[in-house]
């Protein structure tokens, strides 16, 4: 039996991930969670999981997190934004455990961007010899309802400074199918996957969709790069993430989140979920509280 430590189990990927792995007979999961009492909630259906409080600031965090484990998946959580002083502990102490595998969710085109987070990570991880998967998605569909909720619920906007580039958005639940075969198939250690969803869509095509499914009118406002950034960091975000967005956003910009390939069937043998799946599963989220 493989033990797998689950990094961020309660998010967009590892949510989902945790569920995969869960029903699998020769897997057995820890599940590393900043706050328990919320973890202990979210997977009341799931009794049986070991769930530890887990911190990439906290090395004393650490050993209940590795203990008796042999692979690990991650995220990078948005506000850490400095690996070398974030993540750095983290990936030193997984050498030290002799890590089979780490699974790392990076970030689609990253080797062309030295000065992302991601770049660096997976850098790191090479650098220390521990065997590796880098996933490295396009940009997740959970984002609209997630970091760009509040602008769509409630000014019916997509406040996105993407401009007219197309991005091939994927789903994060395709993500977490992905690694779930990574962490239980050996032909994918020291593999970079790149994948993406199944199209790439310009946000006023997004915009559009979203209107048709949610009934309601929905706009793509493209705002400038310094606009946005000014209306986030006075929303109260961490600048560190705010300047990882609109970096993220500059290389949306520059035509280079537009890559589609067929990765996710290949490696599931099926179709990746479309945007209007999402969108309709999504529904809820992106309707204006009652």
């Amino acid at each position: 039996m493989t033990h797998i430590l689950i990094i961020g189990g309660t998010g967009n990927i590892g949510s989902p991930l945790v569920q995969n792995l869960a029903n699998n007979p020769d897997v057995s999961l820890t599940v590393g969670v900043h706050q328990l009492s919320k973890a202990q909630s979210h997977f009341a259906n799931w009794p049986n999981l070991n769930l530890v409080h887990f911190d990439f600031l906290d090395p004393k965090t650490f050993p209940d997190a590795f203990s008796g484990v042999e692979k690990i998946f991650f995220i990078r959580p948005p506000q850490l934004a400095k690996p070398k002083q974030d993540m750095a502990p983290f990936i030193d102490y997984a050498q030290q455990q002799h890590i089979k595998q780490i699974v790392f969710v990076s970030l689609l085109g990253v080797e062309k961007n030295p000065m992302t987070p991601h770049h660096q990570i997976e850098n790191m991880i090479q650098q220390h010899d521990i065997p590796y998967t880098f996933i490295r998605p396009s940009f997740f569909m959970q984002n609209l309802s997630s970091t760009h909720q509040y602008d769509i619920q409630v000014n019916h906007d997509l406040f996105i400074p993407a401009g007219h580039a197309k991005t091939s958005f994927i789903d994060t639940r395709d993500i977490a199918d992905v690694a779930a075969v990574c962490l239980t198939d050996a032909q994918y250690v020291n593999q970079k996957l790149d994948i993406t969803g199944p199209a790439a869509l310009t946000y006023d095509e997004i915009a559009t969709i979203m209107t048709q499914i949610l009934n309601t009118p929905i706009t793509y406002s493209r705002p400038s790069l310094l606009k946005f950034r000014h209306v986030m960091r006075k929303r109260g975000l961490p600048k560190d993430f705010v300047n990882v967005m609109v970096m993220l956003y500059l290389i949306t910009q520059l035509g280079n989140a537009k890559t589609v390939n067929d990765t996710v069937q290949r490696v599931l043998n099926r179709e990746p979920r479309d945007i209007q799946t999402f969108i309709s599963d999504y529904r809820d989220d992106f309707l204006s509280p009652q």
